[in-house]
């Protein structure tokens, strides 16, 4: 089916799944879903949302469709529940925003009295259990409204005033996908609802083999970062970030956690091929977080200070100082060894032989995602 709305007017989503189960939404196209800053009538405009009521929800399959949307081109959560989402199948699917909804671009498009559409994040988690998301092409992600340009949100959230106490965001695994054109690259996040209210759980997430390219806060009015990992309430748990690529600009992690608090656990950051952008380490913000004065405490230091039980090895860092033992700092993208660089732009993502991060990981694979499974899972995306 080809779902749309049309080009300067308001439409806030394709498809609304609400109570329903086993629903498929298989090799369709939405396209021009937006809601108008300022002066529209609707905030957050979607191509798929899902996980709101009080009705069993799922199973659901989003297989080989072409997203367009403004603020998510898929999200689950967001208002009022009382169950969760439950074995959602995210594959073969291009989500995608033009960049002449970008308010600088010179072929800007906007609402018919040219205030911008609102835009968020690519993909967004906020009442989901038992999530695959494999083999997409996520495109073009900024900031500029209440976001800032993530491509991946895993953030269970009770909406105020406190009407899905319920919801969580567990069992999650993100892999093969490309990642293109973001302000920043994952938020995960365990944070209170505007009035203080809290989900009940966030965690266990597998997150590996994804290409993430141009992370640019600059270009898209973001932090620049590769991921934030933040741990308020519910306490986070049980996230693996292991076999990615991808070089971030302005700092590879953005931590919070209270100090006072339960630290995250299980956090594992391993055999990825990333950089240190400018800042290496951040905290998200307040006296009160085990990553104040980050630039005091040193990379080492805050992942003492906000995480238990963790491992953060056999990573190759591009740019890094103070590295913990059993990674691999690497001066500049000419000394990853790729296969083919021209200029400092990556044309090919193999190692060549000789490369440092060439067999380095603790399973003895190249460092950073499997390039040819990522390249599998996506042929014919775009």
């Amino acid at each position: 089916m080809w779902i749309h709305g049309l080009a300067q007017d308001e439409t806030t989503r394709g498809l609304q799944f609400g109570g329903s189960t086993y629903v498929g939404v298989i090799d369709s196209f939405f396209t021009d879903f937006h809601c108008v800053a300022i002066s529209g009538a609707c905030t957050d405009a979607q191509a798929i949302a899902g996980g709101n009521g009080d009705n069993p929800m799922g199973p659901y399959k989003i297989l080989n469709n072409f997203l367009e949307a403004a603020a998510e081109d898929v999200i689950f959560g967001g208002g009022p529940a009382t169950l969760s989402p439950s074995d959602i199948e995210i594959r073969h699917n291009h989500m995608f925003r033009p960049m002449n909804w970008k308010p600088d671009s010179p072929n800007f498009i906007g609402g018919r009295d040219g205030h911008a559409f609102i835009v968020k994040n690519d993909f967004e988690l906020k009442n989901a259990q038992r999530v695959l998301l494999e083999g997409n092409v996520m495109e073009n992600s900024w900031g500029g409204f209440t976001q800032r340009g993530f491509a991946v949100l895993l953030t269970p959230k009770n909406q105020a005033p406190n009407v899905c106490p319920l919801c969580r965001v567990t069992d999650v695994t993100i892999r093969h996908n490309r990642m293109m054109h973001m302000g920043n690259g994952f938020q995960i996040a365990n944070v209170l609802s505007d009035t203080g209210g809290t989900s009940t759980d966030g965690g266990r997430y597998s997150i590996h083999d994804n290409i993430l390219e141009d992370i640019d806060g600059a270009a898209y009015n973001g932090g620049g970062n590769f991921a934030q990992i933040s741990g308020w309430a519910p306490a986070l748990h049980d996230v693996t970030i292991d076999h990615n690529t991808g070089f971030a600009q302005n700092a590879l992690l953005n931590v919070g956690a209270q100090a006072a608090g339960p630290k995250i656990s299980n956090f594992v950051f391993t055999n990825n091929l990333v950089s240190a952008g400018a800042r290496w380490i951040l905290s998200t913000g307040g006296r009160t977080n085990c990553a104040f004065h980050p630039e005091r405490q040193g990379p080492a230091g805050v992942l003492a200070s906000c995480f238990e039980n963790y491992k953060f090895s056999h990573n190759g860092i591009i740019g890094a100082s103070g590295l913990p033992k059993e990674n691999i700092g690497l001066k500049d993208l000419m000394d990853v060894g790729f296969a083919s660089l021209q200029q400092g732009k990556i044309l090919d993502l193999h190692l060549r032989p000789g490369s440092r991060c060439k067999n380095a990981g603790t399973d003895r694979k190249d460092l950073g995602a499997d390039v040819d499974e990522v390249k599998e899972a996506t042929a014919g995306v775009l």
